[in-house]
């Protein structure tokens, strides 16, 4: 069992940028980042620990996942906000294909708001 831990939310105005952080109790070779805006399904943001790193369409270019092994840390930086990142944004783990499908992950964090302001 992998427990993980979020940190870095918050409220920011459109334009600037939040880092989000999450801990993990142990390794594992996939991490990646989901985000459930209110009225929508969870979406797939940023995968990290396969031979690409995929990110969803709506941020590229602007968002950037990494991960630091040695803490079993992964970060997602986010800057250029919009209004429409506005989410819970979710830490993934676990699994092999290191995708941004919800069942590609076994370990879920319990969420950090991030709002974004017009």
């Amino acid at each position: 069992q992998v427990q993980l831990v979020e940190s870095g939310g918050g409220s920011v105005q459109a334009g600037g940028s939040l880092k989000l952080s999450c801990a993990a109790s142990g390794y594992t070779r996939c991490m990646g980042w989901f985000r459930r805006a209110p009225g929508k399904e969870r979406e797939g943001v940023a995968a990290v620990g396969g031979s690409i790193s995929p990110y969803a369409d709506t941020v590229k270019g602007r968002f950037t996942i990494s991960r630091d092994n040695a803490k079993n840390t992964v970060y997602l930086q986010m800057n250029s906000l919009k209004p429409e990142d506005t989410a819970m944004y979710y830490c993934a783990a676990g699994g092999w294909f290191c995708g941004l499908s919800s069942s590609d992950y076994h370990y879920w964090g319990q969420g950090s708001q991030v709002t974004v302001s017009a």
